[in-house]
């Protein structure tokens, strides 16, 4: 592809430690290993490995935001999250191919595992071995919010914001949709206010 997005422009040359952003075939192709090697979860926490670590096709700065507004809009967050990579990188077509290669390679895996475990739902082993998986996926994606978080804590009002949603959500078993209906708008209009004083108003 000879023609880049502007985003991607944009981002290639705003920081130097970036690589070039990639092509079309590229973004598939990365999609789906990351599909078809992340087992029992954890699928954010491998993207940010693989896109911002191990590639560097972006910033975890920017990683990170598309991963809030993955969680922010309806839909499975992964796909949301691949859809905006996709998007960042190669605009239109790149979102596509995100979508498509974190969901039909390991679909199509997905549906022969599946009558495969169906013939083997009786062994204890294999319970035991998913298990493990999971607590593995468990891992990757605490060290994903543990990344979030040390960018979020930018003083005591953040701080603040995150304890009590941490609170109401894990603690007190409100509803999801009524937490984060109160506290974004609250946290989005602290975070404006903050970018005024500093003279940043977008």
């Amino acid at each position: 592809m000879r023609h880049r997005t502007a985003a991607a422009h944009a981002m290639s040359t705003a920081d130097p430690e970036l690589a070039a952003p990639p092509t079309l075939p590229q973004i598939f192709r990365a999609f789906t290993k990351v599909g078809l090697t992340s087992f029992g979860g954890g699928l954010s926490g491998w993207m940010m490995r693989e896109f911002v670590q191990h590639r560097r096709w972006m910033s975890e700065s920017d990683f990170l935001s598309g991963l809030a507004l993955a969680q922010s809009f309806p839909g499975v967050n992964v796909v949301n999250l691949a859809i905006w990579i996709g998007f960042r990188l190669r605009g239109g077509p790149g979102a596509l191919l995100g979508g498509l290669g974190i969901t039909v390679p390991p679909m199509i895996v997905a549906i022969g595992a599946a009558a495969l475990f169906a013939s083997m739902a009786q062994s204890q082993g294999l319970h035991v071995a998913m298990a493990g998986v999971a607590a593995a996926a468990v891992g990757v994606s605490l060290q994903t919010g543990l990344r979030a978080a040390r960018r979020a804590l930018v003083g005591w009002v953040p701080a603040a914001i995150m304890g009590v949603t941490f609170a109401a959500i894990f603690l007190l078993r409100l509803p999801l949709l009524w937490v984060v209906g109160a506290m974004a708008p609250l946290s989005i209009g602290i975070a404006y206010s903050r970018l005024r004083r500093q003279g940043r108003q977008p």
